[in-house]
């Protein structure tokens, strides 16, 4: 099974606030992490994303047309990045969710794929 991995980072309110960047020993941490998970065979993709402000919203539901500059939503945290993982279940799911966090110093959201 598949599962959506976001990294969640934020702002001072959020009291999660970073930088927004990943230091040099997150950023080594994280690589030595997707190196686990490809030599296990889970990992199956990885990105970071832009800031929310950088987003742009479609919506041309009845040909409506509208383009609307920044996120769909103001929140305190934002989606920084992501993974797609290849798992057996959610245990390990969850179980590779706090290696991962503690990888990135972010808080991790774990979604299954349908």
């Amino acid at each position: 099974m598949h599962y959506l991995v976001n990294v969640l980072d934020g702002g001072p309110a959020s009291g999660t606030h970073t930088t927004g960047r990943a230091s040099d020993a997150e950023a080594a941490a994280v690589d030595d992490f997707n190196e686990r998970l490809r030599a296990a065979g889970r990992w199956v993709f990885a990105a970071g994303l832009s800031e929310p402000s950088r987003s742009t919203v479609v919506d041309d539901r009845e040909g409506a047309g509208l383009v609307h500059r920044g996120p769909a939503v103001d929140a305190p945290e934002h989606v920084a990045g992501f993974w797609i993982w290849d798992l057996p279940d959610e245990d390990t799911a969850l179980r590779l969710a706090h290696e991962a966090s503690r990888a990135c110093n972010r808080r991790i959201e774990v979604r299954p794929v349908l």
